[in-house]
């Protein structure tokens, strides 16, 4: 599990998998805000009550921001969402640390903009996506 070169890095499965339970937490958090905002409604004026409509670059702009600010706040405080628990993972800097608040949020805010550069992990020897190489990053596995 640990090489001369520190933890083993993750590869395209584990971290594909990692990322699909993250977009289900996402999508989880995104349902309960819209929950929040139909009662909230329901509260201040129960007689003209309406669904409130959705907007789709509304939607699209919460999702991102959403998604930004948790990958963003796990991966500074633990290195860890939820899909990096389940399947032994960790973002760690260049020498295996904690990655800091301003490296952690850049490197959210590449993977929510350009998820695509995940798939460098499959070709890349190193096993970087696009985000590790320009931010100095790594996901390792922490457990086997």
């Amino acid at each position: 599990m640990t090489g001369p070169d520190g933890p083993e890095t993750a590869g395209i499965v584990s971290r594909g998998v990692a990322a699909v339970i993250d977009l289900v937490v996402v999508g989880a958090v995104i349902g309960l805000l819209y929950l929040g905002l139909v009662l909230s409604r329901l509260l201040f004026n129960p007689t003209g009550f309406a669904l409130p409509a959705l907007d789709a670059l509304f939607s699209t702009a919460a999702v991102l921001v959403v998604s930004a600010l948790y990958l963003a706040a796990a991966w500074a405080v633990s290195g860890c969402t939820v899909g990096a628990v389940v399947m032994g993972l960790r973002v760690v800097g260049r020498r295996s640390e904690r990655v800091p608040l301003l490296v952690a949020t850049l490197r959210a805010i590449a993977c929510v903009l350009f998820p695509v550069g995940l798939l460098s992990v499959a070709v890349d020897r190193r096993r970087r996506s696009v985000q590790d190489f320009l931010l100095g990053t790594r996901v390792v596995y922490v457990r086997r």
